[in-house]
């Protein structure tokens, strides 16, 4: 059984879907690639039936709130081998750091050119922010791409400590 639930946060509602006791996404309201068949999300007062999106709230509040800096929670994953290799990698990014497309690619064992197929894998992850795809940033250290959009990543980077900062200090 499939159960969404929509939440606050400081970047703008968010959509936490579970699949029985695995989280299976987590989108911002909007954003790019937001899943197909979710009709019109709105906020909730109810408490999730679903224990592990509890568990996410709690822990996304917390990593908000400057006391998280990594998750645990069970996640359940859909995608191509490729992207599942991708969102594999992109969880051994530490936390206050990020790497580029480049970077990634190369820590998957591909060729110079397979950045571009990194990045559109990267722009498909179904579980923002604790598979954190906001951790990737072009060659030139631009804060490129983002499903959430690039202010969002700013933000996300900046509350971690990470490259993001010296971008937002620019506005």
């Amino acid at each position: 059984m499939i159960e969404c639930h929509v939440a606050p946060s400081p970047l703008g509602h968010i959509l936490y879907r579970a699949e029985g006791d695995s989280l299976t996404g987590l989108f911002f309201i909007g954003q790019k690639h937001f899943p197909a068949g979710v009709a019109a999300p709105t906020l909730s007062d109810d408490a999730p039936a679903a224990r592990v999106i509890a568990e996410a709230r709690e822990q996304i509040d917390a990593y908000f709130a400057g006391e998280r800096r990594a998750f645990s929670m069970r996640l359940r994953l859909d995608g191509t081998a490729f992207q599942l290799r991708v969102w594999s990698a992109l969880q051994e990014i530490p936390f206050g750091d990020a790497w580029t497309y480049g970077d990634l690619a190369r820590r998957l064992g591909l060729p110079p050119g397979a950045s571009r197929a990194v990045g559109g894998a990267n722009g498909r992850n179904p579980v923002a922010i604790i598979v954190p795809c906001h951790r990737v940033i072009g060659g030139d250290g631009a804060l490129t791409g983002y499903a959430g959009g690039v202010q969002r990543k700013q933000h996300l980077l900046t509350l971690e400590g990470g490259p993001g900062r010296a971008q937002l200090d620019l506005f």
